[in-house]
């Protein structure tokens, strides 16, 4: 069963000659019933920002305490 989750990034963050606002919201269906879409790695987090915003998750050096989610389903 799969989750639906509502990713916002809480403050905007310049790293690495990256930059994330908050106005730059996702949406991550994760592959397994899980309560944070963090939960591998943030490997379907880091997909939505690339495939959206051009976004490169890892270089920024993001992690969870960075982000606000909710839960849609």
């Amino acid at each position: 069963m799969t989750k639906v989750f509502k990713v916002v990034p809480k403050r905007t963050i310049r790293r690495n000659g990256t930059v994330l606002t908050p106005e730059m919201e996702i949406i991550v269906t994760t592959q397994q019933s899980t309560s944070t879409p963090f939960y591998n790695g943030a490997q379907e987090v880091k997909a939505e920002f690339m495939r959206h915003y051009g976004f490169d998750y890892q270089k920024a050096c993001c992690s969870v305490n960075d982000f606000d989610f909710t839960r849609l389903d």
